[in-house]
């Protein structure tokens, strides 16, 4: 099933895996203000739909992931810094949608993955490329800072030292590269990364999808130096408590393959 949210982010369905589609590929994807609010708007569709256990983001085409912001837009759009104020509280809505979706992400990356492209990848839970993909932040060859949203999930994934090697620096750098810093979780001959992905996204929807939901709550909590509490600990077993539990168990004894409800 094809849906469009615009005709600039497009929403597929295959059963239990849904496929958001940056679709610009005559600007190789550039994120636009449009892109930037219609991506939130379908993020928090996504998340809120039970039926959903596994997201995809990818760009149209195989050229390009996305290379970042359309600069075309500067000049009318992001002119001063009230301008690149107002921009900035779009794109750091869906970078809000993008990290508080419930459901697994996993990024697509074919081509050229840089700048806010690559900010939308660092937002996935699972990024896989192709072997001649590359990546970079090189805002530094426009005067431009990365505010502090767009930089954290630079930070979180390469650390400070690395992240800051990309930002000062601004090369453009290959796959390998990338999966030594964290950016990408594996990278395979580039006719393969479709198949992939879909390989990766079935596994994942197979699962049982609360204890994915689960999974990354708390792995985005472990993240807070705070002690975890009382409460959130009881909360790691409730799984015990759901009918996918039960079936789970059940399959496993029975040497069956689980078929999980999301109860």
């Amino acid at each position: 099933m094809l849906a469009a949210m615009t005709d600039l982010i497009l929403v597929q369905r295959s059963g239990a895996i849904a496929t958001v589609v940056l679709n610009r590929p005559d600007k190789l994807n550039a994120m636009s203000k449009p892109m930037w609010l219609a991506l939130a708007s379908a993020m928090d569709t996504l998340s809120a739909d039970e039926s959903i256990r596994c997201v995809v983001l990818r760009g149209a085409g195989e050229k390009a992931f996305c290379p970042g912001a359309d600069i075309g837009e500067f000049e009318n759009e992001r002119s001063d810094s009230t301008q690149a104020a107002d921009y900035g509280r779009v794109v750091h809505a869906a970078i809000t949608s993008l990290r508080s979706c419930r459901h697994p992400l996993v990024a697509q990356i074919h081509g050229l993955c840089v700048g806010g492209g690559l900010l939308l990848a660092s937002l996935c839970d699972i990024r896989i490329c192709g072997a001649s993909s590359r990546f970079g932040v090189p805002v530094k060859n426009l005067g431009l800072v990365e505010a502090y949203a767009e930089m954290e999930p630079l930070v979180r994934l390469a650390g400070a030292d690395a992240a800051l090697e990309i930002l000062l620096e601004g090369r453009i750098f290959g796959a390998a590269e990338a999966r030594e810093k964290r950016l990408v979780t594996r990278f395979v001959p580039d006719a393969e990364v479709a198949a992939e992905v879909l390989a990766c996204a079935q596994r994942i929807a197979e699962g049982a999808p609360l204890v994915a939901r689960w999974h990354k709550k708390f792995a985005r909590r472990l993240a807070d130096p705070r002690p975890v509490t009382e409460a959130e600990n009881r909360e790691s077993f409730a799984c015990f408590d759901t009918e996918d539990f039960r079936l789970g168990r059940a399959a496993f004894l029975a040497k069956e393959k689980p078929v999980f409800v999301g109860r």
